[in-house]
């Protein structure tokens, strides 16, 4: 009973339509069985009945379109039309109409409700509830939305982080499945930023928070969705531009009709006035207003589901039109950070003792080459080295052991009083990972080669098959970059990308997106930092990385949440599911009205049918886009 009370309370229309067609049904019956009491048919109050309680919404809508948007829209045209026929003594088809256009209406108002339906899942993620520590160190429990930058925070194992922040303690072990879509849980350590929504696995932590409720990033989300809601496609609104003129001219087409048609074809006067109802319903053009709306807020959702987030409907229009994908390289195409892949040393007997100097070297640096060092050796034990000197853009130099040690790039390491300390085998194998795109990083003592390390930034895992899949969708693929040409030739080889732009500044990429739409016409930008902005802003679509910066997911049109390259392909696939969805409908509708409209003039239909025929159009083009919903990759 809780169940139907709840479907009903977030049903009220659907209700009211349903009401309304058990009375029309009851009025039938009592028709048919010619009931009466004190000899007034029992029919004709339960027909008004019908008609009242099934066009209530229809009416609100009317009178809030009419007197404060001063405009006209079909609610008018189908309450006229009914009224029309009621007038006439069509009380039955009076109340159909009424009934029909309301269970359209009510279909489209639960498949809005279900589009928003990936705003609730979202506002479910962070909890209403944080425990709080209060100023003499006590725990209180207060809602989230009350917390303030500043405040400390203790998260209890298998709770939901409530709100983005800085972890306080010395590890934690966090799900960032609703965000990265990665099953497996990541270490964190003191200092490291955690993101609300996020689930502690393992031992209750400390954090402070660092931003408000409403600038977290889950909040940042549900606007974007809220505001992509709301954004019409351009298609949509230049259908709603001309709902207004539109109704306007069959008001005055029908009243024309009526007095036309005795004098032309000599109808009787009542057969006129009928065919001028049945041509106010029939004309109305209720399936074309729903061909795009529904539709849009379907693939908006069923993309919300899958991570993506369109920022409204006017984007998934220019998706559609995308005909190359442009992508930075760094962070977008690769994971951003460099990890040791191979290493050679000159005497293997000495692995040991290079990898703790080279390790206890580069411990005392930041550089991301350092931090790829300390996680290829974990283990290793840091020795104290003499004369530690870390020399910008070249590595570092010390003593140890009364030797001269070197770390860092050839020039550097290998060409010391100009000679060249390393053999000719080992540097054609150098040389042939440098040619692969690697970073290499030498080790001399006294100025003669000891070993090499190199270093290459890893591929996401789902990037050859995204530029496979955007390829059988007969999109260009093409790569900017900062990086030397040789590593981007390298690895646009390995995944296949049709053209290469290397060693770019941030400004250069945008330049570079202008010629490229001249060659391609409409394309897509896809990056991940401060510096793709420019690049994001200038694409027709622009492709944010979610993990990227807040910069990035601004200016973007498109937020890729989970990081899954492979969202790209589905984006574009959805976008013309959607297009081609939006014309079978306005097609289908343009032609129902077209043939209902003939076969009035004709006599071929009577009110009841044109009632069924029309709005019955409507309502298979509001099930036709909700398949959206259901839109799967091919």
């Amino acid at each position: 009973m809780n169940t139907l009370i709840n479907w009903v309370k977030k049903n009220t229309e659907m209700t009211l339509t349903i009401i309304s067609g058990i009375l029309i049904v009851l009025g039938f019956i009592f028709q048919y069985q010619n009931l009466t009491i004190q000899n007034i048919g029992l029919e004709v109050p339960t027909f008004i009945t019908a008609f009242i309680i099934g066009g209530y919404f229809s009416f609100l809508s009317a009178y809030d379109d009419l007197f404060r948007e001063k405009k006209l829209s079909v609610d008018i045209l189908m309450i006229l039309a009914a009224i029309g026929a009621s007038i006439i003594g069509y009380w039955m088809e009076g109340a159909l109409l009424i009934f029909i256009f309301s269970l359209a209406e009510s279909l489209e108002a639960m498949s809005l409700a279900k589009t928003s339906e990936a705003i609730t899942e979202l506002m479910k993620v962070t909890p209403d509830i944080a425990r709080k520590y209060d100023s003499d160190g006590s725990i209180i429990e207060v809602n989230t939305s009350e917390l303030k930058i500043g405040d400390r925070l203790q998260v209890r194992k298998g709770e939901s982080i409530p709100i983005d922040g800085q972890l306080e303690s010395e590890v934690a072990v966090i799900n960032e499945a609703s965000i990265t879509g990665e099953p497996l849980a990541v270490t964190k350590y003191t200092g490291a930023e955690i993101i609300g929504g996020t689930i502690n696995e393992e031992a209750a932590f400390d954090m402070l928070v660092t931003v408000e409720d409403k600038d977290t990033l889950f909040s940042k989300i549900i606007r974007m969705v809220e505001e992509a809601q709301d954004s019409p496609s351009k298609t949509d609104s230049k259908i709603q531009q001309i709902e207004d003129t539109y109704v306007k001219i069959v008001l005055l087409a029908v009243p024309i009709f009526i007095i036309l048609m005795p004098l032309v074809f000599n109808w009787p006067w009542e057969e006129s006035f009928y065919r001028g109802m049945v041509l106010l319903t029939v004309a109305s053009p209720c399936a074309l207003v729903a061909s795009v709306a529904p539709a849009n807020l379907s693939t908006i959702s069923r993309a919300a589901k899958n991570g993506i987030l369109f920022k409204g409907g006017d984007i998934i229009d220019r998706t559609t039109d995308i005909q190359a994908v442009i992508f930075d390289k760094t962070g977008t195409l690769t994971e951003g950070k460099p990890e040791i892949v191979e290493s050679m040393y000159h005497d293997d007997s000495q692995k040991e003792l290079i990898d703790r100097l080279v390790v206890s070297a580069e411990s005392s640096s930041t550089h991301p080459i350092a931090a790829a060092f300390l996680k290829a050796y974990p283990q290793t034990k840091i020795i104290d080295l003499d004369e530690l000197e870390d020399i910008t853009g070249k590595g570092f130099k010390f003593n140890y052991g009364g030797d001269r040690w070197r770390v860092g790039n050839r020039k550097f390491v290998l060409q010391e009083d100009n000679q060249i300390a390393i053999s000719a085998e080992e540097n054609k194998k150098v040389l042939h990972k440098e040619s692969q795109g690697n970073t290499v990083i030498f080790v001399s003592k006294n100025g003669q080669f000891q070993a090499s390390y190199a270093l290459a930034d890893q591929l996401k895992p789902n990037a050859k098959e995204t530029i496979e899949r955007l390829h059988e969708l007969n999109i260009q693929t093409v790569m900017l970059t900062g990086d030397e040409d040789r590593t981007a030739q390298h690895i646009a080889e390995v995944l296949g990308i049709d053209d290469v732009r290397a060693n770019l500044l941030p400004e250069d990429k945008a330049v570079i997106i202008e010629e490229l739409q001249e060659t391609y016409g409409s394309v897509a930008m896809v990056g991940d930092g401060i510096n793709d902005a420019p690049a994001l802003a200038t694409a027709e679509v622009g492709f944010a990385l979610g993990s990227g910066t807040d910069v990035a997911m601004e200016t973007a049109d498109v937020v890729l949440l989970k990081d899954d390259l492979l969202q790209i392909p589905f984006a574009l696939e959805i976008s013309n599911k959607t297009r081609s969805i939006v014309m079978q409908n306005i097609v289908f509708s343009i032609t129902v009205i077209v043939l209902l409209i003939i076969s009035n003039l004709f006599q071929m239909i009577s009110l009841p049918i044109g009632v069924i025929g029309h709005e019955g159009s409507t309502i298979l083009v509001i099930l036709n886009s909700l398949r959206l919903l259901r839109h799967r990759s091919n």
